[in-house]
């Protein structure tokens, strides 16, 4: 006989008011991939660790919390990370040529240095065990769980008036070694975290010229691939 599983407990799901709801609205339409406006003032530990509780309540494929994050306050270790970061950006300047190539060497990428926190998120992709619920039949999910930690964060540190910058640029092996990530581990995101007390109104490569935000409804489709929406 298969045991009982104990009753779930339910709440009233309580509507926000609309002071709240706009509240949430306002964090997603001002959030910021932040590079250079960080300040150099440290962020406290229980700040630190409201952005933390608020990447650990992300949902998750089976409920397999994924993932980890390590806190690099060191400026030596991120002076280091800086020099990885550096080698991989000169790598992909080159990818691009003339014009493009002018502009994407003068935009500011990241702000390893200048921020007095670096975070790197990983995944531990078999800590649900070897069959996971939610995973079955798509082995990313739990990659993308990881990804909506992230983005709890970025949400939260808004709202505190932290700013956060997400490095993509770099080669993994050269991240692993300096961190010692063993290689089972998923790196996912390296994040800059400071205060700041100016954003952009736009995203940054938009009021630069890099790319505009496209138009939501071009990307509404209506019961099936690439059929216009009604909306």
């Amino acid at each position: 006989m298969l045991n009982k599983l104990p009753r779930p407990a339910l709440a009233p799901a309580r509507p926000f008011s609309n002071q709240e709801r706009d509240a949430v609205y306002r964090a997603i339409n001002e959030r910021r991939d932040v590079r250079d406006q960080f300040l150099p003032a440290p962020i406290p530990d229980d700040v630190l660790l409201r952005l933390l509780q608020a990447a650990h309540n992300a949902p998750s494929v089976g409920f397999m919390q994924p993932w980890n994050f390590i806190v690099v306050r060191d400026a030596k270790k991120r002076e280091q990370a800086w020099s990885v970061f550096s080698k991989a950006n000169d790598e992909a300047a080159d990818m691009f040529s003339g014009e493009r190539k002018a502009t994407y060497q003068s935009l500011k990428l990241e702000g390893i240095r200048k921020a007095p926190i670096n975070l790197i998120v990983t995944c531990d992709r078999n800590r649900g065990g070897k069959v996971v619920l939610g995973r079955t039949h798509n082995q990313q999910m739990d990659l993308y769980s990881t990804v909506c930690a992230v983005q709890n964060l970025w949400l939260a540190a808004r709202a505190e008036g932290v700013g956060v910058g997400w490095v993509s640029i770099f080669n993994e092996s050269d991240m692993r070694e300096l961190f010692q990530i063993p290689d089972e581990i998923e790196i996912i995101a390296y994040l800059c975290i400071g205060y700041v007390d100016e954003l952009y109104t736009e995203p940054e490569l938009a009021a630069k010229g890099w790319r505009q935000r496209l138009e939501l409804k071009d990307l509404i489709f209506e019961e099936e691939w690439n059929r216009p929406t009604k909306t």
